[in-house]
């Protein structure tokens, strides 16, 4: 590779580990001891030490949803911050507007902000706006700002060997949502109005604020939330982050019809597709927290165990290598 990395192409979605550690996390300048969680791969929030107390910040792209941005920004970005062990506080929000729309998506983009926080009971406290010529959709960043109590903090690099791993609610929430938007032509014919307006309703079950914090205040070690690359990107993020192995049972990672019927009609695989609304609980006491997370309203399964040796999974009875996926499901049928 040339430096910089201009011989390789790079698919559509996250860039791949290799190029964020020899691209990105080399060149972090000055090494802070207030900075309690420093980048790195599998950790979504950097933690800061103001004294008083510390604070998790995370950024997110919303780059996947046609519709609803101002809606998912709010959920995803503090979705990061739950995983955490953090109660979010606050949003800043930067929106590129594409020239053809722009009054209409802006005023849409902010009305669906600003129900999802007040559902979450955050506020929208600043960002940014402005037109860019040259791009064909509006993208929206959101940058979320949380309190971390200093007993509640959770890294995803904490999850050790010999704990359990809980994946909450089911696989490919978000991506369900979005594919019944905007594949809903080409889908209606096959599954009906019936399927389709249930699995656009699964933007209703974005958050994973109530689970983590039942999680979080029964003892759960490390949490990850499930995002692109689905549960399949997410279980290896998780221990690639606290760096062990993993046995991952792909066969008992619970997939909604709603989801399946989506995923079959468009021939993809749903636990590589992007799944916000689940999260990955890594516990020394899987019982407990599962009770816990249960007795909040939220389902809760065992679908991994982390260990020494190698990443693998068992899925159909077969064994093989647990690898990140190249690009998540939905890029396949969503060209960005």
């Amino acid at each position: 590779m040339t430096a910089g990395g201009r011989d390789r192409a790079i698919p559509v979605g996250k860039v791949p580990p290799d190029l964020l550690h020899d691209l990105v996390y080399r060149h972090l300048g000055a090494r802070r001891t207030d900075v309690v969680v420093h980048a790195a791969f599998g950790e979504d929030c950097a933690v800061v030490d103001f004294g008083t107390g510390l604070a998790a910040v995370t950024t997110d792209p919303i780059t996947g949803a046609g519709e609803d941005l101002g809606w998912y920004a709010l959920l995803v970005g503090t979705n990061d911050l739950a995983a955490a062990g953090a109660e979010p506080v606050a949003v800043v929000l930067t929106i590129l507007l594409a020239e053809a729309h722009a009054g209409d998506d802006l005023a849409r983009i902010m009305r669906d902000a600003a129900d999802a926080a007040a559902s979450l009971g955050v506020e929208i406290a600043g960002g940014h706006s402005e037109v860019v010529s040259g791009i064909v959709r509006t993208l929206v960043v959101v940058t979320a700002f949380g309190r971390v109590p200093r007993d509640r903090l959770l890294r995803s690099g904490a999850a050790r060997s010999g704990d359990t791993v809980l994946l909450t609610k089911a696989a490919g929430i978000e991506g369900t949502a979005i594919l019944a938007d905007a594949r809903r032509d080409e889908l209606l014919p096959a599954l009906g109005q019936s399927v389709l307006s249930c699995a656009r309703a699964f933007r209703e079950r974005l958050s994973v604020l109530p689970e983590a914090r039942a999680a979080a205040a029964a003892g759960a070690r490390a949490m990850h939330d499930v995002t692109e690359g689905g549960v399949l990107g997410a279980v290896y993020e998780l221990a690639a982050a606290a760096g062990v192995g993993v046995q991952l049972d792909a066969d008992r990672v619970p997939v909604l019809p709603e989801t399946q019927a989506i995923c079959d009609a468009l021939r993809i695989d749903p636990l590589a597709l992007i799944g916000s609304g689940a999260l990955l609980v890594a516990t020394p006491e899987p019982d407990t927290t599962a009770a816990a997370v249960t007795a909040a309203g939220v389902p809760a399964t065992v679908i991994a165990t982390l260990g020494p040796g190698e990443r693998r999974m068992r899925r159909a009875g077969r064994e093989a290598p647990l690898v990140p996926p190249e690009r998540d499901e939905l890029w396949r049928v969503l060209p960005r």
